[in-house]
């Protein structure tokens, strides 16, 4: 297995210190385990300070001796570089997003499929599901609030459930009882236990579930799989693409129904206006 992996860095380093661990996984034929062993075993606390360590390699030119983990890096320049590439990886993911999007743009004599085609299945199949439970625990609550507050807009009964125990599993069955049919998710790394516990809890209630998460091939049930990579550092991960997919999402929720649309964000206006909720310019 480590084999496998020091072979496809030393073909692949331009390209592979821009990849996630999963990713380089994949590209290598390992398992995610077997990577972020490979860095350990290398000395690193995990595989993101080890792809740290290769970075001014490749972007710098520079030698084996500023190959140093993150927390070695003490002036002002290092600490740019990291900001910067911080970013970098954003785009790539965000890149990776839109190209596997762009190759399922529907054109004339083909339908849509791949990503764009679930997204857009998914958007009516939740444009008519009323309510539209989303749940989100610990570090995904925050993407299901975003989405939530933009839904609501558009759509008549956006239930956000970012709480666990039992108040989840009431929020669930409350939802089923009240005529929902799916259940959206948004799964990211590291997956709590409720999370999956509820996805199969929806699932003996009779509910379709959909998650917005990091992987294709996730470990607990679905029947819709949205996948984006999220950033992987030492301290915080960055889910800018999950949570861009999310708003795709809701893009393709809004054109399912634009009538409703359109007359919701009117009212929504007026409202505005009249209970003087945002500064005026």
């Amino acid at each position: 297995m480590q084999q496998r992996i020091a072979h496809y860095l030393s073909e692949n380093l331009p390209d592979a210190i821009f990849l996630s661990s999963v990713e380089l996984a994949e590209r290598a034929g390992v398992s995610q385990p077997s990577v972020t062993r490979f860095a350990m075993a290398l000395g690193f606390a995990g595989y993101p300070e080890f792809r740290h360590a290769l970075r001014p390699l490749v972007l710098n030119g520079d030698g084996p001796a500023d190959a140093v983990p993150p927390h070695a890096a003490g002036d002002g320049a290092a600490v740019g570089r990291s900001l910067l590439e911080m970013i970098d990886r954003e785009i790539r993911n965000l890149a990776a997003v839109r190209d596997r999007l762009a190759g399922g743009v529907p054109s004339p004599g083909r339908p849509a499929d791949g990503l764009s085609g679930r997204i857009r299945g998914l958007g009516a199949a939740l444009a008519v599901c009323e309510p539209l439970p989303v749940v989100g625990l610990r570090v995904s609550s925050g993407p299901v609030m975003t989405f939530a507050y933009y839904a609501r807009r558009i759509h008549p009964d956006v239930r956000p459930l970012v709480h666990g125990g039992s108040e989840l599993t009431d929020g669930l069955h409350a939802a089923r009882r009240a005529g929902s049919e799916w259940l959206l998710a948004v799964v990211l790394p590291r997956y709590p236990l409720e999370v999956v516990q509820a996805l199969e809890y929806a699932a003996k209630l009779g509910l379709r579930t959909a998650v917005i998460t990091d992987r294709a091939e996730v470990p607990f049930p679905a029947d819709v799989v949205l996948h984006a990579p999220v950033g992987e550092e030492p301290v915080c991960g960055s889910h800018a693409a999950p949570l861009t997919v999310a708003m795709l999402l809701l893009a393709a929720m809004a054109e399912a129904a634009p009538l409703r649309t359109r007359a919701r964000l009117e009212e929504d206006e007026r409202m505005s206006g009249q209970t003087g909720v945002f500064l005026q310019p």
